[in-house]
């Protein structure tokens, strides 16, 4: 009996939805005739993709179900020249065998070809086998009559070889040896990818037989797999989520468990922090699965009902396939274009770069997702209205998603994932972003209230570097935090110990603004109004420049003044800030210093490398144009033959800066040198203790913002018992304090961890 199916069309690809619901029949390897229903449907609807629907969905991908229309195409095709007619089997005469040739010729190309293609084509070898031995006896019209049916069984054997699946199956009998009684061969081109029938994303496992593992770890409760493919310049990531490898068992608990708790909403419950909805949820949800498993029969262990839990709040009050992917936090930007469900998303990945992934992102699934973005946001997303941007705290994720009329082929969602914890300047020397000299010279600068700017293209790491050098900043100090999206990591810094108030802003490229969002310039004025803090702008854009020059010329933001903005070097900061943004040229040099970030390929090659590539002094004895009247000056070199950094000492001649901090400071140049070593070396002692102890943690912000605490209160000790700092023996105190405090403590943790594995 034929099965109910519709017809639907996703990002240009024709999906045929086949409902086997309630019954068993429903497997091309299993089931000759659902072959045959399967082939002649994806013919007649010209299908990309065949989609079977029970408690989970089973899903013939784009090669298989090509495989299967070439099948219904070759039926329709035999049919319509009606291969099996007199005409075409026999001449005049020939009797005594027309009957046994007809019956031949409709076993093939009518009953077998699209229920059984392999045993057409071994009894499609077999009947020509016979007939060339029975024409080399044959005379006269017997010869003439089974030349003709000889001609008919080659041309159908010739279309027959066309197709991709007798290839396929040519080559499994070649590898087998002998010719199978069953229908096992079908199971290796057949095997559907499986999936619940609530997730609309669509995932494909078949992996090119060329390519290569070069990664795999684990995300969550899900598997990534990194491969090379040898024609492709982007890398493979292919992720296999947990909901795919499941038994039918935990399928069915599964989806009657979202069944039942779909509509569930809690009343008089309020949440104080983002994830602690989510796992109210998973607790509700895991009594509902083992609710569910009692009354059907079904065995279930604490972990496995707990994992199901985890699946069922990840697609009812999570984001979904798209929360697994946030979760890799080496991922990060995702690239959904338009028109979804054509594509595959992809993501720029910290190792990897640019990797075209295994997922498809539906526009069913878009449009649930995108209608819980309008929710948090209170923004609308309609043709008025076609940019939607937004920050999604609990997953450190910032979202922008556009539409028609801006995106004409239609929804696209571009996010952009934040480091969890902030980068510190240690970890940046272990990646190779610095050196310890340069850092050293950073954390002098900030240290000393430098008004700096940091500078980049995207993707150079600008807010990165801008997170470690908020670090360099002792905690003691207020900040006034500025963003129109949340990137810089304000949570964790409080969590930590500062004292941070952030300022939350209009978005600039947001067609979607709101009458109570707060332009940049005005949070700004507010912001000088809020008491003496140090001052952080997340990205300087706009009609703000001119507030921020203003207050930094007349002294009136006080501490530190640092912010990031789009430019390759100082002098398109200079070009940008004066020429773009409309800040007097003159007020321009209240600006510091520029630290400029760049992503490099080394000689050419395709990965993109993360690298400071210059620090650079903003004199003030110009008067038009900083750079033809020597008012740029460099204090850090980038040399990307040797992937090398240097500070340029020689330069200290021409800078303005260092005068000037020894003066207000009242010290020589000497010991600002010394200071700047000091702390190059303190940040270093970190990385090689790191390295030497197998302790990641210590580079994280949790670990060395109390490390640079501890430093300043060594040599603060120092300067006011003898007037000066001991570098020497304030290093000694320092990494002795370090050592017992922290790398001990770690590398307790450590062992505890794998001995916890052993067991």
């Amino acid at each position: 009996m034929p099965h109910d199916y519709t017809i639907n069309t996703e990002g240009g690809n024709t999906y045929l939805m086949i409902d086997c619901r309630g019954k068993e029949e429903c497997s091309v390897i299993d089931y000759p005739e659902f072959m045959d229903e399967c082939a002649v449907l994806a013919f007649n609807h010209d299908a990309d993709m065949i989609v079977i629907s029970k408690v989970y969905e089973r899903t013939y991908n784009p090669e298989q179900t090509q495989m299967l229309k070439e099948l219904g195409g070759l039926a329709d095709e035999f049919e319509s020249k009606k291969v099996w007619a007199p005409s075409r089997i026999k001449a005049k005469g020939c009797p005594r065998t027309h009957r046994e040739r007809y019956n031949t010729i409709v076993t093939i190309a009518k009953q077998l070809i699209t229920r059984d293609p392999l045993q057409a084509y071994i009894r499609l070898v077999q009947a020509i086998k016979r007939e060339r031995q029975h024409l080399s006896k044959a005379t006269g019209e017997e010869k003439e009559c089974s030349q003709k049916y000889l001609e008919t069984l080659n041309w159908i054997r010739n279309r027959l070889n066309e197709t991709k699946i007798v290839s396929e199956l040519k080559l499994l009998l070649k590898g087998m040896g002998e010719i199978p009684r069953t229908r096992e061969p079908y199971r290796s081109l057949f095997e559907a990818e499986i999936k619940p029938g609530f997730v609309s994303s669509r995932v494909f496992f078949h992996t090119p037989a060329e390519i290569e593992l070069i990664d795999s770890y684990e995300v969550e409760d899900a598997k990534v797999k990194i491969y090379e493919h040898p024609e492709k310049i982007e890398k493979l990531y292919y992720i296999y989520p947990p909901e795919y490898d499941l038994e039918p068992d935990e399928y069915f608990v599964m989806s009657k468990t979202r069944e039942q708790v779909a509509e569930y909403r809690p009343e008089g419950i309020s949440f104080k922090e983002p994830g602690e909805a989510q796992r109210y949820f998973e607790r509700i949800y895991s009594t509902t699965i083992e609710d569910i498993a009692e009354k059907n029969g079904i065995r279930m262990t604490t972990d496995k009902r707990d994992s199901l839990a985890k699946i069922v709040a990840r697609y009812t009050v999570g984001f979904g396939m798209m929360e697994l992917l946030v979760s890799d936090r080496r991922i990060t930007d995702i690239y959904m274009d338009s028109p979804l469900g054509k594509y595959p998303v992809y993501l720029v990945h910290q190792d990897y770069g640019t990797c075209e992934t295994n997922i498809v992102f539906t526009p069913e699934e878009a449009k649930g997702i995108i209608s819980r973005f309008r929710s948090i946001s209170g923004r609308p997303f309609d043709e008025a209205h076609p940019v939607l941007d937004l920050s999604l705290e609990r997953l450190k994720t910032r979202v922008a998603a556009i539409r028609q009329p801006l995106a004409p082929e239609g929804k696209a969602i571009v996010l952009r994932l934040h480091k969890v914890t902030p980068w510190t300047l240690p970890q940046f020397i272990d990646v190779d972003m610095v050196n310890s000299k340069a850092a050293g010279l950073l954390s002098f600068l900030i240290d000393a209230q430098a008004t700096t700017l940091v500078t980049g293209s995207r993707g150079a790491g600008k807010t990165s570097m801008t997170q470690s050098l908020m670090l360099e900043i002792l905690p003691a100090f207020r900040m006034i935090v500025q963003e129109d999206t949340f990137e810089l990591p304000v949570d964790y810094m409080k969590s930590i110990g500062f004292h941070i108030q952030r300022l939350k802003t209009k978005s600039p490229i947001s067609v979607a603004g709101t009458e109570a969002e707060v332009p940049p310039e005005e949070a700004l004025r507010t912001a000088l109004r809020l008491g003496s803090s140090v001052l952080i702008v997340g990205e300087v854009r706009s009609k703000e420049a001119i507030v921020l020059y203003e207050a930094m010329r007349v002294g009136a933001a006080g501490n530190v003044v640092m912010g990031t903005i789009h430019g390759t070097g100082a002098y398109s900061v200079w070009d940008r800030v004066v020429n773009d943004l409309g800040v007097p040229s003159t007020s321009f040099k209240a600006t510091d210093t520029v630290v400029t970030c760049a992503p490099v390929r080394f000689k050419g090659s395709l990965k993109k490398n993360r690298r400071l590539v210059g620090i650079t002094e903003i004199g003030k004895h110009w008067t038009e144009e900083p750079y033809k009247e020597g008012g740029l000056v460099d204090l850090l070199e980038f040399d990307a033959k040797k992937d090398t950094h240097r500070v340029m000492e020689e330069n200290l001649e021409k800078s303005e800066l260092f005068p000037r901090i020894a003066k207000d400071r009242g010290l020589t140049q000497k010991e600002i040198w010394d200071d700047i070593n000091a702390r190059a070396e303190t940040k270093q002692f970190l990385v090689d203790m790191k390295n030497k102890h197998k302790v990641p943690k210590l580079l994280e912000a949790n670990y060395t913002v109390p490390a640079n605490t501890k430093w300043s209160i060594i040599i603060d000790k120092q300067r006011r018992e003898t007037g000066a700092a001991n570098y020497k023996e304030a290093q000694e105190k320092w990494k002795e304090w370090v050592k017992k405090e922290q790398v001990k403590e770690l590398v307790a943790r450590r062992r505890h961890r794998e001995a916890a594995r052993k067991l």
